[in-house]
């Protein structure tokens, strides 16, 4: 694992170095900086130092902490990979005892490098160098196990049917109507970031004759254009992100004093990154239609919920509520409210990893702001999961999950 993630950094960059792309660097500099950049792929913060002048005062510091999403999945993959060989290998009783040499093994790695990398200028901390590459690494190797495996007995010894086995029946049913919830929050959630890459993607296709007059004018050269193309699409998850920011509403910064929202764009001057040149400017007329992404994608999740057939508190409701025009709306309000907290939760989740600094001067603040955008995904995703799952019989097409008034309390008598 460790040896191939860190070999995707390494090959670009050495072939950088050697068609001449770091000017007067040894090849120390780039062994060291290929360190530096895997660190960063797994979420390490780096403390950088500049100074301006000869005089302490002049010295400036900061953290690089704007994490490649691009790099970070290349590690979890492989854990991934790695977990479910580790899982076939194993006997029943004996997983637990190669996942935690794994992780022992590359916590060492990440401590080696983290102490090896560290130069003037630019240090990793230690103790996040052998802790942070773990998470993802253990990530990985949990979740490719536990597919693996089949079951969490055979890697904690805990029986979920077991447990579940114990709990009374009101208990399921309000675990059943919680998990169906965050599922649905997941539905919303994972279709807002695909439908905003798909923006992203639409909005790169329309300005490329920008994003390639950028390359033209950097005249970075067959191995250079390759290595900033790669570098470019590290950064491609977290760009994703920032898409679902600015269809939510929120938007997003470009450096302090910036913003990226659908109504307008007001960003400083940019470094000469091609991809930048892609950047919305100036007033968008029909820019308010973004809105429409997280709303459709809280359409689906309430549809998705509907065909799940775990609205148990709708049925709980009807028995304490018998009048059901009453009892519906506050159920599906309800549901609406719930599921957009949780996708609001898992929007927070991307929205603070794709967004971090540069270190240093304007670009200290780069991405959404986690908070405020989470919280305009939450609430269009709640009124998406209101309408879907009101419009979802009609949507099947299928009158026997339309809602009747004694439906849920018929339900529920013959369950009791």
């Amino acid at each position: 694992m460790f040896v191939i993630s860190a070999l995707v950094v390494a090959i670009p960059l050495a072939a950088t170095w050697f068609a001449g792309g770091f000017a007067a660097a040894d090849g120390s500099a780039i062994a060291s900086l290929a360190g530096q950049i895997w660190l960063l792929g797994h979420g390490v913060p780096l403390s950088v130092t500049l100074a301006s002048g000869p005089s302490s005062a002049t010295v400036e510091v900061g953290s690089y902490t704007l994490l490649p999403l691009g790099l970070l999945l290349i590690p979890f993959f492989l854990s991934w990979r790695s977990g479910r060989r580790l899982a076939r290998a194993s006997y029943t009783d004996q997983l637990w005892q190669p996942l935690c040499a794994a992780a022992l093994v590359y916590g060492a790695a990440g401590l080696a490098t983290a102490f090896v990398c560290s130069a003037p200028g630019v240090e990793a901390p230690l103790l996040a160098g052998m802790l942070v590459p773990l998470i993802p690494a253990v990530a990985g190797l949990i979740v490719g196990s536990r597919l693996e495996a089949g079951s969490w007995s055979r890697l904690i010894g805990l029986s979920a049917a077991d447990w579940i086995a114990k709990t009374s029946q009101d208990q399921r049913w309000a675990g059943s109507y919680a998990w169906a919830v965050l599922r649905s929050a997941f539905v919303a959630a994972v279709a807002a970031l695909s439908l905003s890459a798909l923006l992203l993607t639409v909005n790169l296709l329309a300005r490329w004759n920008d994003i390639v007059a950028v390359y033209q004018a950097l005249r970075p050269g067959p191995v250079g254009g390759a290595a900033l193309t790669l570098g470019q699409l590290a950064y491609m998850p977290n760009l994703a992100i920032w898409a679902m920011a600015w269809a939510g509403g929120d938007g997003f910064s470009v450096g302090a004093g910036s913003t990226v929202t659908p109504l307008a764009t007001a960003v400083a001057p940019v470094p000469p990154i091609p991809i930048l040149a892609a950047l919305p400017t100036g007033p968008l007329t029909l820019g308010y239609a973004a809105l429409l992404i997280p709303i459709a994608a809280g359409v689906l999740a309430g549809w998705w919920f509907v065909r799940a057939g775990e609205n148990h508190f709708d049925e709980w409701l009807s028995l304490k509520v018998r009048v059901r025009w009453l009892s519906l709306p506050g159920s599906t309000l309800f549901l609406g409210m719930v599921t957009g907290l949780a996708a609001a939760a898992m929007a927070w989740l991307l929205f603070w990893l794709s967004q971090g600094s540069l270190g240093i001067g304007r670009f200290s603040e780069l991405g959404p702001e986690p908070f405020t955008a989470a919280l305009w995904i939450g609430a269009e995703v709640g009124a998406g999961v209101v309408l879907g799952s009101l419009l979802a019989p009609w949507l099947e097409g299928d009158a026997a999950l339309a809602p009747h008034p004694r439906q849920g309390s018929q339900q529920a008598a013959a369950q009791e």
